[in-house]
């Protein structure tokens, strides 16, 4: 016998280390497989399984829910034909109908129907296909719940999901409300959800109402809603019903009698489709749409879900969102019956459009937003995209880029006709009527809303750093830098001036708008939050001041002043807005809780009419809404003066400081140092040098006599000019005292001759009644 050959046993010696490392890896391979399958599984698929307590609230949505700041319903965001009822409104034979054919053990397992799968499988496996499925009215439940965007998927991987998912559900929810939340939620045909809807669109009634013949055609639908629809097949949905039928009878759910009453029974389907009630038509909607969209295109919430299975928690507040859309549409209305009057066509794009945006002036949080005149489905938002010119609402950013240059409110302008040489031509810019006041002061300047003024104090501004303060209060639009800048020569949007006008009544502070504060699934699980916000100084907080002192100005003596007469009262201050066409019209307006604007015009600009201005058409439906929609500025807290603030007694006249033996006088807010260090007495009153001189040879009365108060008045004006002069100040005082004497002594004398008369009228025989006039036949 030979001995073996020496090279076998080493070979082996070689292999087996080989071997160990490969069992060795197939061991750790088996095991990594194992933990990440289980893990795949109890994290349902890596996307965190929901809590029993989020399965219990869960219900199948309407349409999602759109919530205002104190999570008041506000809209839907999106239409599904769907209404929940519960399942005690639901009748025995249509719940007995739905588990007969969908599900005929669903007492009897907890989730997956293990018998229904064996049976499956050799279906299956005889027909050499997918012939027959396994699917429990809980998995169903599951697939629809979680598994929406994987539907059509035919795969061992979303299988194992849904028995996954089938599992969470039963042991988290009873029998009876897996049932009912399956009836709400299983899709029925023809875009409608819950066997309420389809009842209601199928039969024309409640889902309590219906007969076993309805209800049989109801459980007939879940395996192909569209083909057995009986409003796409009358013939497909009767042959389905008759299998329904043969299942009932098997499973005993009716007998035979009852069966064939039910299959004779006369078959109608209603005419009109359910449409519902619930509302979709807001414009704060549309706005919380475009912000969902973006965060989709971020990646933050799953494009799997649409909208209608979101809830959003919004900084909305609901009775200003409604009073701002009916603000906006009244206002709108109402001008377009002027010009129809007029001769204007008020059709199409000539037809007036609104906008309206309010914010939190402290934080940008949106409390109210309208896009148009009526709520435009992905329609065009003009708060957020039309960019129109706005006149003078920009006048504001001037005088506080003034302010920050060393000009005070007290300020003496030029108001006077101004030409501007551009470099290709020369630029006259007109008050509007072509009205000019000569020398006033920097708040009156903007209380009259003069152009002339505010053109040349933009000149000694600089055009440039105007802009600069405007882009960082929040205009985000290109703004050119030339002269007709400074009267709201380029485009912004409602959004973009209501947020720069924000640091105004905010002490100075740059907010970001935003719209939305949280938004969940349909579980409760938060998918995205709004960070925490901080503002950005822009503005000192005694320019800020200054600038809204002005503005108040504006509101109770200027051009906004019908929001007083509106009936508005407390603390607000505001600019109104007129472009030189008038296609367009504005009021920019705030108190210490709310900042918005208001714009109207023609998405085809063109005049609003022969009187359109700001103050006369969009400062009312300003007040309006602030009136309908918020709390009343007189409960607000009112600005007060921030520190480097100091007031003073100043004449009107000329910005100095007042005096006993000047004009009118008024009480200023100045920086701390830019106060006036003369007195009034030192100058002519400038107001003299414009005065119109009296004629002396004009009677006042058509008597031949000249009124001693008149003459009074027009001696005081004169001697008002000579106070300067301390000799003649005595005099002065005499002449006065005589002259209103007179004045009296002549008011007593009318008022006695006045008494004499109707003394004598009295004392007159009375002349007797003239006959009634006779009665004219009716026609």
């Amino acid at each position: 016998m030979s001995a073996p050959a020496p090279s076998a046993r080493p070979r082996w010696r070689l292999r087996a280390p080989r071997l160990g490392k490969v069992l060795l890896y197939g061991v750790a391979a088996a095991i990594a497989g194992a933990l990440i399958t289980t893990s795949w599984w109890w994290s349902c698929g890596w996307q965190s399984c929901p809590t029993p307590q989020q399965l219990q609230a869960w219900r199948p949505t309407e349409g999602g829910t759109l919530l205002a700041r104190d999570s008041a319903f506000v809209s839907a965001l999106s239409p599904v034909r769907r209404v929940n009822v519960p399942l005690s409104r639901v009748p025995r034979h249509v719940t007995a109908a739905f588990i007969a054919v969908e599900d005929r053990r669903f007492h009897e397992h907890h989730g997956v129907d293990w018998y229904g799968v064996a049976r499956a499988m050799v279906s299956n496996v005889r027909a050499g296909g997918v012939r027959e499925g396994a699917s429990t009215i809980t998995m169903q439940l599951a697939r629809n719940v979680f598994l929406g965007n994987r539907a059509a998927e035919r795969s061992f991987g979303r299988k194992f999901l849904e028995w996954r998912y089938a599992g969470l559900l039963e042991a988290a929810l009873s029998k009876d409300d897996i049932l009912e939340r399956y009836l709400n939620a299983i899709y029925l045909g023809n875009g409608v959800y819950g066997v309420e809807a389809a009842s209601r669109d199928l039969f024309g009634k409640s889902i309590a109402e219906v007969t076993l013949s309805e209800a049989a055609m109801l459980a007939g639908l879940p395996k192909a809603p569209s083909s057995y629809s009986p409003r796409n097949s009358r013939k497909r949905a009767l042959a389905r019903r008759a299998i329904v039928f043969g299942v009932l009878e098997r499973e005993r759910i009716a007998d035979a009698g009852t069966i064939e009453a039910a299959r004779r029974a006369p078959f109608k389907i209603a005419k009109r489709e359910f449409v519902p009630t619930r509302p979709v038509d807001s414009w704060a909607v549309e706005a919380v749409r475009v912000v969902l969209d973006s965060l989709r295109t971020a990646g933050v919430i799953p494009r799997a879900l649409n909208d209608a299975q979101l809830r959003v928690w919004t900084t909305i507040d609901r009775r200003a969102q409604l009073s701002a859309e009916r603000a906006i549409a009244a206002g709108a209305a109402a001008i377009d019956d002027e010009r129809r009057w007029g001769g204007f066509d008020v059709r199409g794009e000539n037809r007036t459009q609104g906008a309206l945006v309010a914010l939190d002036p402290m934080n940008g949080a949106v409390r109210a937003i309208v896009g148009g005149r009526r709520v435009e489905r992905k329609g065009f938002n003009r708060a957020l995209r039309a960019q129109r010119q706005p006149g003078s609402t920009f006048k504001p950013f001037v005088y506080a880029a003034a302010l920050q240059q060393g000009f005070t409110p007290a300020t003496m302008v030029e108001d006077q006709p101004v030409e501007i040489d551009t470099g290709n031509d020369v630029w006259r810019p007109s008050n509007y009527g072509d009205s000019y006041s000569g020398r006033i002061t920097l708040r009156d300047a903007l209380n009259r809303s003069a152009n002339a003024a505010t053109v040349r104090v933009s000149r000694d501004v600089g055009v440039a750093k105007i802009a600069a303060l405007a882009r960082a209060q929040g205009i985000t639009s290109d703004l050119p830098i030339v002269p007709a800048l400074a009267l709201g020569a380029a485009s912004v949007t409602p959004m973009e001036i209501t947020t720069a006008y924000a640091a105004f009544a905010n002490g100075g502070a740059r907010v970001v708008p935003y719209l939305i504060d949280k938004v969940e699934d349909p579980f409760g699980r938060v998918l995205w939050q709004a960070p925490p916000r901080r503002n950005r100084t822009v503005l000192a907080a005694t320019d800020a001041f200054l600038v809204t002192s002005l503005l108040q100005s504006v509101v109770d003596r200027g051009t906004g002043r019908p929001v007083r007469d509106a009936g508005v009262r407390g603390p607000v201050a505001g600019k109104t807005g007129t472009t030189n066409d008038g296609a367009d019209v504005w009021f920019v307006g705030y108190t210490p809780s709310l900042v918005a604007s208001v714009w109207l015009g023609a998405d085809r600009p063109q005049p609003l009419g022969w009187n359109a201005s700001g103050g006369r058409l969009a400062a009312p439906v300003w007040a309006r809404f602030l009136r309908d929609g918020w709390r009343s500025p007189e409960e607000d807290i009112a600005w007060t003066a921030p520190a480097g603030i100091e007031t003073k007694q100043i004449d009107v006249g000329t910005g100095k400081l007042a005096s006993d033996w000047c004009g009118p006088s008024r009480r200023e807010f100045f920086k701390t140092g830019t106060m006036p260090t003369t007195s009034c007495e030192n100058e002519v009153t400038w107001a003299m040098r414009d005065a119109e001189p009296p004629d002396w040879h004009e009677d006042t009365d058509g008597t031949g006599t000249v009124d001693p108060e008149m003459l009074g008045n027009a001696v005081e004006a004169v001697l008002e000019a000579t106070q300067a002069n301390e000799q003649l100040r005595a005099v002065s005082g005499r002449v006065m005292r005589e002259i209103r004497r007179a004045a009296e002594r002549e008011r007593q004398s009318i008022e006695r001759d006045r008494r004499n008369a109707e003394r004598q009228q009295r004392n007159l025989p009375r002349a007797p009644a003239p006959p009634a006039a006779p009665v004219p036949p009716r026609n």
